[in-house]
């Protein structure tokens, strides 16, 4: 079991936060780099789907899954996400039409900006279309049970998320059971990053995701997100997709369109355990919420400093209280 560190600030006395001791922290996307040294990316969601799990379907039409993906680069985000097929059980749908769901939104989107592009996939044929049409990454949340996939994405130079759940894809994994989820969890993710290192997939472009509510009840998502840092310290970017989950409507009692303050919550405890993706939906509360911990972790300046700045103490904004 690793040992953890509490991080230490420049005058030595104890942070509250867990820096993990990433093997490789700068990661190039494209135009794009990022230091997760010292920065914390948000990732938006676009779902081609018709069924998708939280807005039921309402990017599904080309137009309003490519607007939507500009407009959350607009609002912040550093990466989108996009999908053709939902995790949750359901009919198979092939490569074909899968592909058709996600390429177009990928060569828009990547047209008109530098925005880093997901794709949710575990099929090998979708993975390669996607890359071609200018995808960075592929996120695999069947956690490679086709290692097929990595080889693909060995054979490009994309990056590949490789997310922990247990079930084959599309299908019901009833009563999940664990001694020591974190553990377990934990052990699964290094094993599948060995695999895919063994496939050609250089460990620089590898970033795991300990899969939140994927075959887990929510009391195991709860440890999780207690104890991320055991998942950070394997060193690789680790993602938290904790965005309007069960285990956040079963814990507060509220419906999927309730649970946001629950979700920024849950992704900043994420954040301070280790974790240096959000994968989130709202993005405009998303981007606030990450940003202010980048700067309280000092991370990440003001956007500028006014108050008790000067002989005169001016507020921040004409309305404010500066009591």
């Amino acid at each position: 079991m690793t040992t953890l560190q509490p991080s230490t600030t420049a005058a030595g006395s104890a942070a509250p936060f867990y820096t993990p001791p990433l093997l490789h922290a700068v990661h190039h996307f494209g135009a794009r780099t990022l230091d997760f040294s010292r920065q914390v990316a948000l990732m938006a969601i676009v779902n081609r789907t018709p069924d998708s799990f939280y807005d039921g379907g309402a990017t599904f039409a080309l137009d309003a899954a490519v607007a939507a993906s500009l407009a959350a680069a607009e609002q912040g985000a550093d990466w989108v996400d996009i999908g053709g097929v939902p995790f949750a059980p359901g009919p198979p749908l092939t490569a074909g039409e899968e592909g058709d769901r996600v390429v177009p939104v990928i060569e828009a989107v990547s047209a008109a900006s530098d925005v880093i592009i997901s794709v949710d996939t575990f099929l090998p044929e979708v993975a390669a279309r996607s890359i071609a049409a200018g995808a960075h990454v592929i996120n695999d949340t069947t956690g490679l049970a086709n290692p097929e996939l990595a080889s693909v994405v060995a054979e490009s130079g994309a990056h590949l998320i490789i997310t922990h759940s247990l079930a084959r894809p599309r299908t019901v994994y009833p009563h999940p059971h664990y001694v020591d989820v974190v553990a377990e969890v934990a052990a699964f993710l290094q094993e599948k990053v060995e695999l895919a290192v063994s496939l050609g997939v250089p460990a620089q472009k590898i970033i795991i995701d300990p899969g939140h509510d994927l075959n887990k009840n929510t009391l195991h998502t709860l440890e999780i997100t207690r104890r991320f840092q055991e998942i950070a310290a394997l060193g690789y970017p680790t993602l938290a997709a904790v965005s309007n989950k069960d285990f956040i409507g079963e814990t507060l009692n509220q419906d999927k369109s309730e649970r946001l303050e629950g979700s920024l919550a849950s992704g900043v405890i994420a954040i301070l355990g280790g974790a240096r993706i959000l994968r989130m939906h709202n993005v405009a509360s998303a981007n606030s919420a990450i940003r202010m911990t980048e700067a309280v972790l000092g991370w990440r300046a003001p956007a500028y400093l006014k108050h008790n700045m000067g002989d005169v103490n001016e507020p921040a904004h004409p309305a404010g209280n500066q009591q």
